[in-house]
């Protein structure tokens, strides 16, 4: 009886997924509160889809095992988003750096080419995973390639500085709210 492939799993780094779950709170959720009393429940359907939306996109996670390097969503959502993408670990044949417009570097994992892409392939490789230096260590042993140098797309202290915006507009609404019930109930004049 043989042992089933250990599996790791990265989900989005923690930082980034609820910063942008916490920027879209403080975006989103005063818009039914401000809103005329006929706008009020579509509007508070539409910022819960959104809401719905905004997790299920921040839900992606990377998952390594000894034969594949796969990236995409839980079940829950992957029928709403795009459907991922896994290579095996023999086809992965480089990394490519490619500069991005506001100053940082994304890279690119390449593969062999075949008859269908003769050039071959490239998938992003994700950097805004949790335990980013566990999966690139992971990812070079399984490829051999060397990751040296590679860092996240964004540095943490912009996602702290978003975090830190989002968290005072949460508390900015929700001191108003409670200092001013009724501007909760605003009026069209």
């Amino acid at each position: 009886m043989s042992l089933p492939p250990v599996c790791h799993r990265y989900p989005m780094a923690p930082l980034i997924r609820f910063t942008l779950l916490g920027l879209y709170l403080a975006l989103a959720a005063p818009l039914p509160l401000l809103a005329p009393e006929p706008l009020r429940l579509p509007l508070l359907l539409a910022a819960l889809t959104g809401l719905l939306l905004v997790v299920a996109i921040t839900s992606e996670r990377v998952e390594l095992d000894d034969q594949r390097l796969r990236v995409g969503h839980p079940a829950w959502c992957s029928w709403l988003l795009r459907r991922g993408w896994q290579l095996p670990w023999n086809r992965i044949t480089a990394l490519t750096p490619v500069a991005t417009s506001q100053g940082g570097r994304v890279y690119y994992v390449r593969t062999e080419g075949s008859p269908e892409t003769p050039s071959g392939s490239a998938w992003l490789l994700p950097q805004r995973v949790a335990r980013f230096d566990d999966f690139l260590q992971r990812f070079s042993l399984a490829t051999g390639l060397a990751t040296d140098g590679i860092g996240r797309l964004s540095p943490p202290w912009t996602y702290r500085l978003l975090a830190l915006l989002s968290a005072t507009m949460l508390a900015g609404e929700l001191i108003t709210f409670a200092l001013h019930p009724a501007a909760m109930a605003l009026q069209p004049a």
